[in-house]
């Protein structure tokens, strides 16, 4: 893994090593933050302005990498995109904690007017991607002069992670190239634009929703819509399939799972007079609970087959395991609480509710400890918007205050014990 074995200048904006060294780790941060706020702002912009998909960050793996490689630190590149880098504590019996950054844009276009508004077609940051990467970048900065005033005990890993997005998801992938190996726990913040900017929402336990994509292909003979009764009609099992089966789910799985499928694509036939032979529905499966999750493909499968049974079609699911739910560990909760109240203030902690979202940020916590935050980015008093949308306006002094928290919680993951 990279390190930050390059020699840095031991005079820089924060004053002398011994000035820095007074002033406390998160004095360090607090002042590093705010001397970093315009620049800040500017690496969010830029990567606003040229988001990529997933699985396509060429330019903002360069992007990021390069802006590491400038604070000292030597990133390494994964197999396609994405980067890691590890900046390394004074003690190295201690376990890094680990930051995580998602990359990657969703195919929205983008509907603001904004002067960095995205430049490529159809291609947009509408899940706040760039502001996580701001965020990340911005507390290493500032966990750089930490590092360097000797006052960083445990090492921190970033993790700028491709293709959350996508399925099969970024997540799997790091995973598998070893991101996590020798990590303690691990961290990350998400924006929430339901939430005012400089609040931050925790929950213990899990605080999102399993999320499966689900795809169900029907087939029947076809024929002329003046003599259904010589064939099977296949748009009609199609609408009864599309109403019937979540209701049908619904009683058969407890209602505290919380199961959810919604449709997202139905399609069938080309012709007002002609019954199509064939029709695909496609949406995602959701569950709060992690077991009900697991014993949901068997049950979907089974009860899909009861209802087309009238029909006299046949009818194929194709349900892929997507993200389970993320579930926060109380200890890692407890260190995020403990950053959010010394950079915020305890009255600008929020309890959040489990959503039905989902978030491949999952995938590490079903290995390490770790918890997901909810950064608040609604300007107070100001119209709240939505995630997946192209009109998505974020309050910029988000970037600061997550980079702050993000770096705060290394400190203090320095005074508590790696436990589960």
């Amino acid at each position: 893994m990279g390190s930050a074995g390059v020699e840095r200048s031991q005079q820089g904006p924060a004053g002398s090593a011994q000035q820095r060294s007074m002033l406390g780790p998160e004095g360090l941060i607090a002042r590093t933050v705010a001397e970093k706020a315009e620049e800040l702002r500017q690496t969010r912009r830029h990567l606003h302005r040229h988001p990529e998909l997933s699985h396509q960050e060429h330019a903002t793996t360069d992007f990021v990498v390069e802006r590491l490689a400038e604070l000292g630190l030597s990133p390494q590149r994964l197999r396609a995109t994405g980067a890691i880098c590890d900046i390394p504590g004074s003690d190295p019996t201690l376990e890094p904690l680990a930051l995580r950054a998602d990359m990657d844009a969703l195919g929205i276009p983008e509907l603001t007017t904004v002067s960095y508004r995205s430049t490529v077609d159809g291609v947009s940051h509408a899940c706040g991607h760039d502001v996580h990467m701001s965020a990340v970048l911005g507390a290493a900065t500032a966990l750089v002069r930490v590092a360097d005033a000797g006052a960083l005990t445990r090492g921190v890993r970033l993790v700028f992670q491709p293709s959350e997005e996508m399925h099969p998801c970024g997540a799997l992938d790091l995973i598998d190239q070893g991101v996590l190996d020798g990590v303690d726990s691990i961290l990350a913040l998400h924006c929430d634009p339901s939430v005012d900017v400089g609040h931050i929402g925790l929950k213990s336990g899990p605080i999102t929703s399993a999320t499966d994509p689900v795809r169900i292909q029907v087939r029947g003979a076809g024929g002329h819509t003046s003599r259904p009764h010589l064939t099977q009609d296949l748009v009609y099992a199609l609408g009864s399939i599309a109403t019937q089966l979540p209701a049908a789910l619904t009683r058969r799985m407890d209602p505290r799972s919380g199961v959810n499928l919604t449709w997202g694509s139905i399609h069938a036939g080309s012709a007002f007079n002609a019954i199509p032979s064939s029709g695909t529905l496609e949406g995602t499966l959701r569950c709060l609970d992690h077991e009900a999750w697991d014993q949901a493909e068997e049950l979907l499968e089974s009860v899909l087959a009861d209802l087309v049974r009238p029909w006299g079609i046949e009818a194929r699911v194709s349900h892929d395991r997507g993200v389970p739910p993320v579930s926060n560990t109380p200890s890692s909760v407890g260190v995020l609480a403990a950053a959010v109240t010394g950079v915020l203030g305890r009255e600008n902690l929020d309890p959040t509710a489990q959503s039905l979202g989902g978030e491949d940020f999952a995938w590490y916590l079903e290995k390490v400890p770790g918890a997901l935050a909810r950064l608040g980015t609604r300007t107070p008093g100001g119209r709240s918007y939505d995630l997946h949308m192209g009109d998505l306006m974020i309050d910029e002094r988000a970037i600061g205050i997550g980079a702050s928290v993000l770096a705060a919680a290394c400190v203090q993951r320095d005074l508590m014990p790696a436990t589960a």
